[in-house]
């Protein structure tokens, strides 16, 4: 009979994925895992398969966490444009603040751009965020925020590679002023 689970999988998870972003896939250590999350290989491995296994349910978490900070903030029931300035500059501040650590979703599509699961955990975020998007763009458009002629899927498709690049850009500790600048250029895109 397997012994009863002695740890919390979501704390470890969280933790996990805290060591993973900082550090990058490859250069976490099975030693420096078990060490942070308390636990021991074995524990490891009956709950999460692999260090491959426990990456995969880090990365989904971070992901999902940032499509729902999105979402949030970009229904908090501003104008669309005051919402979408704010949600990116936002970003830009974090970017600035702590540029090594990055996103933890870019940084794991240029570390593990071979890696079929990573990839398609960022295809599939990046689909939530332009369907995130989508929706709030066709309600501002609803509202006469936005107008009519402009399709919220095409500006949604653009915003969606704008913010990646933002936080690509974030990491080559560009300064402040140069991704306000490249904000402001985004939203005048809603013009």
């Amino acid at each position: 009979m397997a012994r009863p689970r002695e740890f919390d999988t979501d704390v470890a998870v969280e933790r996990a994925m805290r060591v993973f972003w900082k550090q990058g896939y490859h250069a976490t250590t099975m030693p420096r895992l078990t060490a942070v999350l308390g636990i021991g290989s074995g524990s490891l491995y009956a709950a999460f398969g692999s260090k491959d296994g426990l990456y995969a349910q880090a990365l989904k978490r971070y992901c999902d966490a940032l499509v729902a900070v999105l979402e949030r903030d970009l229904r908090a029931g501003a104008d669309i444009r005051t919402a979408l300035q704010e949600m990116l500059l936002a970003m830009v501040a974090a970017g600035v603040a702590d540029p090594e650590r990055g996103c933890l979703l870019v940084n794991a599509t240029t570390e593990r751009a071979g890696h079929e699961a990573t990839v398609q955990q960022a295809r599939t975020t990046m689909a939530a965020v332009e369907s995130v998007l989508t929706g709030v763009l066709e309600r501002a458009r609803a509202r006469g925020e936005l107008n009519a002629e402009r399709s919220p899927v095409e500006l949604a498709r653009f915003l969606t590679t704008f913010i990646q690049g933002v936080r690509v850009v974030g990491q080559t500790r560009a300064d402040q002023a140069f991704l306000e600048s490249a904000v402001a250029g985004a939203v005048r895109a809603l013009d």
